[in-house]
């Protein structure tokens, strides 16, 4: 296959990278927020669940966060769909695994930042005591940065792995 040829049938990294945002965004969701009930979106910003009508918003805004997720998915389905219905492209479980890992890690990174540091609106694990959110907190940071390193070797790795 000559360069150019290889080139359009490059693997879509934002079709892979939208739909680990997404997947991050919904093991959040689902694991942290609804089965181990550590936080909700609004927790820490004055509604903590501890009566029915702040358990009602954060709920809510708990369906605002998931819907904001599926949309990564939707988006990143629709990359996939349109870039691979045009021309074929060069699969890889590599390329796939790492973009999935650089949205998931990546999602990880930026919720972490605004959300738990920047503007306090939940922090990840609120059952302990409130000293030790912060170490939660620093853990799903580093867990999203290695992810997004990992992801990136791994990307790097198909990508010259296809080169060959």
């Amino acid at each position: 296959m000559d360069d150019t040829a290889k080139e359009n049938a490059e693997f879509p990294a934002a079709a892979g990278i939208l739909l680990g945002l997404g997947l991050g965004g919904f093991f959040d969701g689902i694991v942290l927020h609804q089965v181990l009930q550590w936080h909700h979106m609004l927790s820490s910003a004055g509604f903590p669940p501890d009566s029915l009508e702040n358990l009602r918003l954060n709920t809510f805004f708990d369906g605002l966060f998931h819907m904001g997720t599926y949309v990564f998915v939707v988006l990143g389905l629709i990359v996939l769909w349109r870039r691979g219905r045009r021309r074929p492209l060069l699969w890889s479980a590599k390329l796939m695994a790492g973009t999935f890992l650089i949205g998931f890690g990546g999602f990880n990174l930026i919720e972490g930042t605004v959300n738990h540091q920047i503007l306090g609106l939940h922090h990840v694990n609120e059952t302990v005591s409130r000293d030790q959110w912060v170490y939660w907190d620093t853990g799903f940071l580093l867990w999203g940065a290695l992810m997004l390193i990992a992801g990136w070797v791994l990307y790097r790795s198909g990508k010259r792995d296809l080169s060959r």
